[in-house]
């Protein structure tokens, strides 16, 4: 019973906490109202936030229509704690140090370099230095994307590095006493486009680098699936017979319209043994013809996908997250152009606004919430 009434309190606690940061300034009376606890609930829970420094009292709001005292007005404070997240991508690794709400303490970039299992915990080491060894402020969650399948917080499968079965949760759990979650980095593009300023409650982050995958977001929830799979649309066959693919397919999607596949056909173009997002837009823009048609064909088999997708999940919004389309917008025009079916023409379909971070930031908001212990977590 007693471990009940705390749960119950607990909940209480995160709904006014949620009902603070969504309505950003509010008295104790509108939270009563909206979350149907009584005044006196309402009274002691912000007591005890505010004694805590999780709510601020920032001032008087106006008197109702017959009069009476002003109300006081309560504020998130999103500075009471901060957050690690990481991008462990193929070739690269992102980082950033923030406060609870995206709010940027420090990045930490390294790129060009070969990502292994014998490696990868040393550079998420190096990274968490670089990012807290200027401030003394606390940390209480880390989290981690990688690229491929991971399933409460185990990593099953990467197809296009080798962390495999990599027992990488165990290997930090030693090192740092705070809570990790390691998280796929399609679910965490999703997450971050939902909880960081994206009018859409049903989405779908698209993340287009070496391989593709789709994070789910309904009504501010990832989908993950029975095993954490849910959302590999780059392993759905695009060409019965086709390329051979990591997973063990022929023809999947991502042998023919992921990031590297893009490039490897742009170097041959060019005959470069080295290219990046940048000069494939400036070939893009000085009308290299034989680089504007590959990256129209690309655009036409990822709308090929991006029907597929609407198809089955019927999303408000998609978000594409690749360097490529995220610095030529004309793109996702070209893609919208090929979607005239009856399920995918209503689709609203855009750049991640958050570019190169939107794996990170996806973090941030994972770690927060768990934090905070609040689901549908939003920052305006």
């Amino acid at each position: 019973m007693v471990s009940d009434k705390f749960n119950i309190r607990k909940q209480n606690e995160s709904m006014l906490l949620k009902k603070i940061i969504d309505e950003q300034n509010i008295s104790r009376a509108d939270l009563s109202k909206l979350t149907g606890l009584n005044k006196a609930s309402v009274s002691t829970i912000t007591k005890d936030l505010i004694e805590n420094n999780f709510v601020f009292e920032i001032g008087t709001g106006n008197s109702s229509s017959v009069g009476g005292r002003k109300p006081v007005l309560l504020e998130f404070n999103p500075k009471v704690a901060t957050v690690i997240a990481i991008d462990v991508g193929i070739n690269y690794i992102y980082g950033i140090h923030s406060y609870l709400n995206g709010e940027e303490i420090s990045w930490f970039e390294e790129t060009d370099i070969t990502i292994s299992k014998e490696n990868v915990l040393n550079l998420i080491n190096k990274a968490i230095e670089v990012l807290t060894k200027k401030t003394d402020l606390e940390v209480v969650s880390l989290a981690i994307g990688v690229h491929g399948v991971v399933n409460n917080n185990d990593i099953y499968f990467t197809p296009y590095y080798d962390l495999t079965d990599l027992n990488l949760i165990e290997e930090l759990t030693k090192l740092y006493d705070y809570p990790i979650f390691i998280e796929n980095e399609a679910n965490l593009v999703a997450l971050g486009a939902y909880c960081f300023g994206l009018e859409a409650h049903s989405l779908v982050g698209l993340s287009i680098h070496s391989g593709i995958g789709a994070g789910i977001v309904n009504d501010g929830l990832l989908q993950k699936g029975q095993y954490g799979e849910a959302g590999e649309v780059g392993h759905t066959i695009l060409f019965p017979g086709g390329e051979k693919c990591p997973c063990g397919n022929l023809g999947c999607f991502e042998q023919y319209a992921s990031t590297e596949i893009l490039f490897n056909k742009i170097k041959g173009i060019l005959n470069l043994n080295y290219i990046n997002s940048l000069l494939v837009k400036k070939e893009y823009y000085n009308n290299n013809k034989e680089v504007v048609k590959t990256l129209e064909e690309n655009a036409y088999l990822l709308s090929i996908g991006i029907n597929n997708i609407s198809s089955f999940l019927n999303p408000q919004t998609i978000i594409i997250n690749s360097p490529i389309y995220n610095i030529i917008p004309e793109l996702i025009d070209q893609v919208k152009s090929n979607l005239s079916g009856q399920f995918s023409n209503k689709i609203n379909i855009k750049p991640s606004a958050l570019g190169k971070k939107s794996i990170v930031y996806g973090g941030v908001a994972l770690a927060s919430q768990n934090f905070l212990n609040i689901n549908k977590l939003k920052f305006i």
